[in-house]
């Protein structure tokens, strides 16, 4: 799910990408979404884009003597599971294009297409935001602290720190892989008490003889959470933000998690990752469901009867039972025999069963009933049972992985 740094990269985007175009006519909105029309028509405006937190602004500006006259437009974007900006050619549209905004002639005729696969974005009309959401991690950062730190007796304190983490009225742009990494870099056990963890802040103050210099020197050294939960995220835009002028000069460029050029690029963000869904680290679903990555101890609030799970590293996945896997993944089933037949393979034999050790049993052997399991009733004479097969449909988890 896309989170501050994207929703900011995003904005970074739409301006660079735009502050040479000239956008004429209607705005386009898919017919299958089920956010509002944009009432907006003008022969020649211009786009541009500011971001604050998980929410987006788009503003729709006519340009001197454009035609009707009119006022600026503005829309509040949130992004879902899978927002992104894209600018491609008109002709070339990706799928899942739901609003659209086309350049005026002359010159190539454009399009910046709001996409999104899963159709879980939102934008308003109005350019307000969304009220509740607190100040900005990235670009509010001292009323961001003071929000915080003001309102520790607020309930949602009451929670583990990762939890309390998402709360968008605190914490506006943190999502589920900044807070494994914001923990993580800390040490704090993710089912902490979030009071616990923030209240020690209160107190924390610069010595009043420390230089200007000295001061920053220390908080660069020995950052705390809310610290962390501004820096953080200015690295992800530091480290992807000199790729943006690439991304919108490709034919089919975009930011996002659709586009091509973001995938290309990934690679980087997937090394600055130190913690979520990174080798040897332990997961943990909290009480929305949402996945915790951390090391060590979960912490005091950690859910009852939830399991652990461990990430192995690719050189332990890539071991089989003979190379000392302490839990080797079970052997892939082989094809049934009416799957066989309606792809046409040819009926496995016991030579072309490879060779197995006692641990597994051969796919092809029938199976041992288990005890008290009744047996299936024979079907009426004359008419045959036909068998059921499943089909081969991946499980989907609840959350997408995405950098949200």
């Amino acid at each position: 799910m896309p989170e501050g740094p994207e929703l900011h990269l995003a904005s970074q985007f739409v301006n660079k990408a735009c502050r040479e175009l000239v956008f004429g006519g209607c705005v386009e909105k898919s017919p299958v979404s089920r956010n509002p029309e944009v009432p907006f028509e003008s022969s020649a405006y211009s786009i541009s884009a500011l971001a604050r937190g998980k929410e987006l602004r788009l503003t729709l500006s006519p340009l001197p003597g454009a035609r009707p006259p009119r006022e600026p437009l503005a829309l509040v974007f949130r992004f879902g599971m899978t927002g992104s900006f894209q600018l491609v050619p008109s002709d070339a549209l990706p799928p899942h294009a739901h609003l659209r905004f086309y350049t005026a002639p002359p010159g190539p005729r454009l399009a910046l297409c709001f996409v999104d696969i899963r159709r879980f974005g939102r934008w308003d009309l109005g350019g307000q935001w969304q009220p509740g959401r607190g100040p900005c991690v990235l670009l509010e950062y001292e009323q961001f602290r003071e929000n915080v730190l003001r309102n520790l007796a607020d309930k949602a304190f009451d929670r583990p720190i990762c939890e309390a983490l998402l709360d968008q009225r605190f914490f506006n742009g943190i999502g589920n892989y900044l807070r494994a990494e914001i923990l993580y870099r800390l040490r704090i056990p993710p089912f902490e008490k979030a009071r616990t963890v923030l209240e020690t802040l209160q107190q924390r103050r610069p010595s009043p003889e420390l230089t200007l210099s000295q001061k920053i020197r220390a908080k660069q050294q020995n950052p705390d959470l809310l610290e962390l939960c501004h820096s953080v995220p200015k690295e992800v835009v530091q480290l992807v933000s000199p790729l943006i002028s690439a991304w919108f000069l490709c034919p089919t460029g975009g930011m996002g998690y659709g586009s091509k050029s973001w995938e290309e690029d990934f690679a980087a963000f997937q090394a600055w990752l130190q913690c979520y869904s990174a080798p040897g680290m332990s997961s943990l679903r909290d009480r929305h469901g949402r996945t915790i990555w951390f090391q060590g101890d979960p912490g005091p609030l950690a859910p009852k009867g939830g399991k652990s799970r461990k990430k192995k590293s690719s050189q332990e996945a890539q071991q089989g039972p003979e190379d000392g896997a302490e839990d080797p993944p079970s052997p892939n089933k082989a094809p049934s025999r009416t799957r066989r037949a309606q792809r046409g393979l040819p009926k496995q034999t016991t030579a072309q069963v490879p060779e197995r050790t006692s641990l597994h049993q051969d796919p092809e052997a029938p199976p041992i009933p288990d005890k008290g399991k009744r047996k299936r009733r024979p079907a009426p004479s004359g008419r045959r049972r036909t068998r059921k097969t499943k089909a081969d449909t991946p499980s989907l988890e609840p959350e997408g992985t995405s950098t949200s």
